[in-house]
């Protein structure tokens, strides 16, 4: 029982934090009635945020894969998109020859439609 009351206890008190900073921040720029339209989705966020916390490295690094992906095939001069979906399709041929699928390449080694 006395967890319990602790745990509500806590909440009071983040709650209460919440609120403070929302009267110090926001007071004059927001409705006092719509700051729960503001404050709910920041703490969402913030909390989604630190649920994807470790992923967030994994995530940056695919960024930067497939922004330089995007970049190559731009310059190649083809859809990067297309050239993703292709290089998916035909990955086990990709291993084998990677230096075939190459985004100024690769339309050569699609089977013929």
């Amino acid at each position: 029982m006395q967890k319990k009351q602790q745990d509500q206890t806590q909440i009071k008190w983040i709650s209460d934090f919440i609120w403070n900073i929302a009267d110090d921040r926001l007071r004059d720029v927001y409705v006092r009635g719509k700051y729960r339209d503001v404050i709910l989705p920041f703490t969402v966020l913030r909390r989604l945020d630190a649920v994807l916390e470790p992923t967030k490295q994994a995530v940056l690094e695919r960024k930067r894969f497939l922004d330089t992906h995007h970049q190559v095939a731009e310059q190649a001069g083809v859809n990067a998109l297309d050239y993703l979906v292709a290089l998916q399709l035909h990955r086990h041929a990709v291993f084998r020859q990677p230096a075939a699928w190459l985004p100024w390449n690769y339309q050569a080694n699609l089977a013929p439609a």
